[in-house]
């Protein structure tokens, strides 16, 4: 507890997860809903349309998550590097 509260330890790592999971269900449930909404129902456009925002969600979502990993590992790398030249 101490680590986290000092901010030796870094939290928000630990949340990116839970974070990616729920962009995902909320890309799928936003293409659903794309999919059947519009004046005249479902159409094959706005199918389209749905699948499209459905598969964008989800790949924005993971390049997303994909760059706050990327620039926390940076930091516990240079965490590791310091220590390093510490000792």
């Amino acid at each position: 507890m101490k680590n986290v509260l000092f901010f030796n330890s870094m939290l928000t790592p630990k949340l990116v997860t839970a974070l990616y999971w729920l962009m995902l269900v909320v890309a799928v449930i936003a293409g659903i809903i794309t999919m059947f909404s519009g004046y005249s129902g479902f159409t094959f456009s706005t199918f389209l349309t749905g699948l499209a925002t459905i598969l964008g969600g989800a790949i924005g979502a993971r390049i997303w998550c994909e760059l706050m990993i990327v620039v926390f590992k940076i930091n516990e790398n240079l965490q590791a590097v310091n220590d390093s030249q510490k000792a």
